[in-house]
């Protein structure tokens, strides 16, 4: 079975949604949403409409201001009552546009008109992609346009989706595959039109059989793409991790997917491939997991995007009254919220409701040298040296020790039975690496 060196192996957990069919949450009349214009890696957009227009269901609300960017578009019709800051799931403020719904859906014209994509350009493919302002929906919000089109010394011959879902209590894409297969597979070969000499492969793990059997069977007759079963193993769904589990290959430090020859995508990002293409949609719509024990009605929600955590947990039911801890993601990579006014937006994957006893974070100890974050450690990195050249500002230490080449996963912390906070303390020394060197140049 195709897999990967180390990782870990927590409890998936997925049995509170697996079997909930996505169920479709609309605003009210009256509602305000909010439009983040940074809702992808990249330059923030700039709004393209002022307090008091009026704006209908589809229509760019967000314009690009940089190579690395992806406009924004209204999910409702309504007037624009205010541009402000709100706090998006990373815990960071970003500019917004806040529409009331008026609740008549009323789309801008252009809205639903399909494309023949086996008669465009390579070119026209990729603009149509950007104009639509897909994302990588799997967490990253790299803007799926230029992943597509990387430099032409760049060879490609695998395009791989990443249906691994390693995240506990994820099930989204998985009810995605259950749901609308073709939809996954005609995203696909969108991509594929791009790349005539690549091989499609869907990376899927062994404990989602009826998945596998899904796609399969939506991939017969096409002999370019085929499944994978991937062994399941936390981060599977890491891109360097399942593109060696699938190829073998291996990206370079400080490199990305296309050095190695592939491209990885998430399932709901080919989906928002397949909207912008053959239904004229931009990307206004998200689904998200609602689980958890603290979840009254755990289950998968399609949402349109603007909507806050508090606006959906109204709707489906909120959660119990010993909840003590809401998490945007999954509990391995995911960021705790300390606001139900949170909003949601292209990369908001799930809400998370955990109760008190789950909540509990073990007293810290010494490390002990066990050695247990090394051998697990998914990149091959000493975790341990990291965390103590973190803690004591040794930043010319975290660089010697490859620590940027953490990919925040979380499985030393996981491991580690002195319950160190390896990972916390590696991601803050990143964002102060990144904060110094953008101060040098």
């Amino acid at each position: 079975m195709l897999t990967f060196k180390r990782g870990v192996h927590p409890p998936d957990e997925k049995s509170f949604s697996a079997e909930k069919e996505v169920v479709m949450i609309q605003p009210e009349v009256g509602e305000e949403l909010c439009f983040p214009m940074s809702q992808h890696i990249g330059a923030p957009c700039k709004p393209t409409v002022a307090k008091g227009d009026y704006v209908k269901m589809g229509q760019k609300i967000g314009e690009t201001t940089g190579f690395v960017c992806s406009p924004i578009f209204a999910s409702v019709s309504g007037t624009v009552k205010d541009i402000r800051p709100v706090l998006t799931p990373g815990g960071a403020m970003s500019q917004a546009v806040v529409i009331e719904n008026d609740g008549k859906m009323e789309p801008v014209e252009g809205l639903n008109v399909p494309k023949d994509y086996t008669k465009m350009t390579n070119e026209e493919i990729c603009d149509a992609i950007k104009e639509a302002g897909v994302v990588g929906l799997g967490g990253a919000g790299f803007p799926t346009h230029i992943k597509l089109a990387p430099p032409p010394d760049k060879k490609i011959d695998y395009i791989i989706v990443n249906a691994a879902e390693c995240e506990p209590y994820l099930t989204t894409d998985y009810r995605i595959m259950l749901e609308e297969p073709e939809r996954v597979v005609r995203g696909l070969q969108v991509v594929l039109k791009l790349h005539p000499e690549a091989k499609g492969v869907i990376g899927i793990e062994h404990n989602k059989p009826k998945a596998i059997e899904s796609m399969t069977k939506a991939c017969e007759g096409i002999d370019n793409i085929s499944v994978a079963t991937l062994r399941t193993k936390f981060p599977q769904g890491s891109e360097k991790h399942i593109i060696y589990s699938i190829t073998k290959r291996e990206v370079p430090s400080g490199g990305l997917p296309a050095d190695s020859g592939c491209i990885v995508d998430n399932v709901d990002t080919m989906v928002a491939i397949e909207r912008a293409i053959f239904r004229g949609r931009p990307l206004m719509r998200r689904i998200v997991t609602v689980s958890g024990r603290g979840a009254v009605n755990p289950g998968n929600y399609k949402v349109r995007l603007g909507m806050t955590y508090g606006m959906l947990l109204d709707k489906v039911g909120g959660f119990t009254e010993d909840t003590a801890k809401i998490i945007s993601g999954g509990p391995m990579m995911g960021i705790a919220i300390h606001s139900l006014d949170t909003v949601m937006t292209k990369t908001s994957s799930s809400i998370l409701c955990f109760t008190e006893a789950e909540s509990q974070l073990p007293e810290e100890r010494n490390c002990f040298r066990c050695g247990k974050c090394v051998s697990h450690c998914p990149m091959g990195l000493m975790p341990n040296e990291l965390n103590k050249a973190a803690i004591y500002g040794d930043h010319a230490g975290f660089i010697e020790f490859n620590g940027m080449d953490c990919i925040e996963c979380g499985s030393c912390s996981f491991e580690c039975p002195a319950k160190r906070q390896l990972a916390q303390s590696i991601r803050a020394e990143k964002k102060i690496q990144m904060a110094l060197k953008a101060k040098q140049n």
